[in-house]
C-alpha cells in the first residue's frame, strides 16, 4: 500500500493517525507511507521521531470572529492545496486519509481534485470544522463516536472507534506503584489534566490535598510540565500523607493505566479511548475551552453507558473532588461495574476496523 496520511495541531489527531501507521505495517510491511502535517503542529517533532517520512505545509486555522487575518487564512489554504497535489503527484498514493486539523483540510481537498480516494477519521462526537468540510468529498468516513453519524452525510459514515485503543489494549504492563514510591497493594486514584496540566483540576487538588491524606487509598497527581513549580509553591511545607504522590509528568502513561483504579481527568477522545480499552472507571471533567463543548459530549457518552462518573468545571472544587472520588474508591463493587461498562464502550480493536475500512475503499 501506498498510504498519505495527515492529521494535526494536537496529540489527539495525531495519536490516532500513529496508530494507525503502526497497524498498516503489520499487515503490510512493505507499505510505503507519506505523513503531511503542518509547520506549526506538535507533528513536526513526534512523527520524524518514529521514523515515518515527513513533509510540512505552512497552514492556519479561521478564526471565528470577523478578522482581516481569514485573509491571510485563505491564501496559505489555496497554497497548501497546491503544494499538496505537487507532492500527491510525485508519491502517487493508493489512497489519503485525514484525522483532522487544519493541514489534512488541505491535504485530502487536494487529493479529491485529483481523484485520488480518500477517507477521514473523526475522533469526537462533535464534528470539527476541517472534517465537516472534507465530508463532502471523501469516500469514507470512520468515526469513534456513534453520535457522531448524524452530523455526516449517512452513506459514508462507518463506525471504526479511535485507534489509540487497541494501542492502549495492546501494551502488556510490568509497572508496579513502588516505583513511584507507593503500595503496590493499595487501590490508587489518577489524578491527570493532560500534558499542559489543567489549572481548575491543579486547584481543586492542592485544596483536597489534607483530606486525601487521610485516605486509604493512593492518589498520584500529575500538573502538567509546566504548572509543577507552582503546584509546589502552592503546596508549600503542608505535610502530605505517604499514599500522595506529586509528579510533573508521566513518560509511561501506558504501562501505568492498567494499574489504575480510578483515573480523574478531561474529556478528550485519545483519553477516552485508552480508557474505554483498558476498561477503567473514572471520573471526567470537560474541559470547557474546547470547540462546541465536544469534551461534555464526549463525556456524556461514558456517563449515559454508566462508565464515568462527570463533574462540571463549574461545580468543580476541593469538596466536590474528594465527594466524587471517595464514593468511587469506597467501593469495589460500583468502580468494577464501571471498569466492564467502560470496556463495553471500548473499541480494542479500532486501528485494524479503519485500516480493513480504508483497504475496502482501495480495493472498490
Amino acid at each position: 500500500m501506498r498510504l498519505i496520511v495527515s492529521g494535526g495541531g494536537t496529540g489527539g489527531h495525531i495519536y490516532p493517525a500513529l496508530a494507525l501507521i503502526e497497524e498498516v505495517k503489520k499487515q503490510e510491511p512493505d507499505s510505503q507511507i507519506l505523513y503531511i502535517g503542518s509547520t506549526r503542529g506538535l507533528e513536526k517533532d513526534i512523527v520524524p521521531q518514529r521514523g515515518i517520512e515527513f513533509k510540512e505545509l505552512k497552514i492556519q486555522g479561521f478564526k471565528r470572529s470577523l478578522s482581516l487575518d481569514n485573509i491571510k487564512t485563505v491564501s496559505l489554504f489555496l497554497r497548501s492545496v497546491h503544494d499538496s497535489k505537487k507532492i500527491i503527484k510525485q508519491f502517487k498514493p493508493d489512497i489519503v486519509i485525514g484525522t483532522g486539523g487544519y493541514v489534512s483540510g488541505a491535504v485530502v481537498y487536494a487529493a479529491n481534485r485529483l481523484h485520488v480516494k480518500t477517507m477521514i477519521h473523526e475522533q469526537n462526537s462533535v464534528v470539527g470544522l476541517t472534517n465537516r468540510f472534507l465530508s463532502h468529498y471523501v469516500n469514507k468516513i470512520g468515526i469513534a463516536f456513534k453520535v457522531a453519524a448524524s452530523q455526516f452525510p449517512k452513506d459514508k459514515v462507518t463506525f471504526v472507534g479511535n485507534p489509540r485503543a487497541q494501542q492502549a489494549a495492546s501494551v502488556v504492563s510490568h509497572f508496579k506503584w513502588s516505583e513511584y514510591g507507593l503500595n503496590d497493594d493499595q487501590p490508587t486514584v489518577l489524578i491527570f489534566g493532560g500534558s499542559q496540566g489543567a489549572l481548575k483540576i491543579n486547584e481543586s487538588t492542592i485544596s483536597a490535598m489534607k483530606e486525601f491524606s487521610k485516605r486509604n487509598y493512593q492518589v498520584l497527581f500529575v500538573t502538567g510540565q509546566n504548572r509543577y513549580q507552582t503546584v509546589k509553591t502552592e503546596l508549600g511545607n503542608q505535610q502530605l500523607g505517604k499514599n500522595i504522590v506529586i509528579k510533573p509528568y508521566i513518560s509511561n502513561m501506558p504501562e501505568m493505566l492498567p494499574k489504575v483504579s480510578l483515573i480523574v481527568g478531561r474529556a478528550g477522545a485519545t483519553s477516552l479511548a485508552e480508557i474505554t480499552a483498558i476498561g477503567i472507571p473514572s471520573i471526567l471533567i470537560p474541559s470547557p475551552y474546547v470547540t462546541a463543548d465536544h469534551q461534555t459530549k464526549n463525556a456524556k457518552s461514558l456517563v449515559d453507558g454508566k462508565a464515568a462518573l462527570m463533574i462540571t468545571e463549574d461545580d468543580l472544587n476541593a469538596n466536590s473532588l474528594v465527594e466524587g472520588i471517595d464514593e468511587l474508591m469506597h467501593d469495589d463493587h460500583k468502580r468494577n461495574e464501571m471498569a466492564q461498562n467502560a470496556k463495553k464502550i471500548g473499541v480494542p480493536d479500532a486501528a485494524t476496523r479503519l485500516y480493513k475500512e480504508m483497504r475496502s475503499v482501495i480495493d472498490k
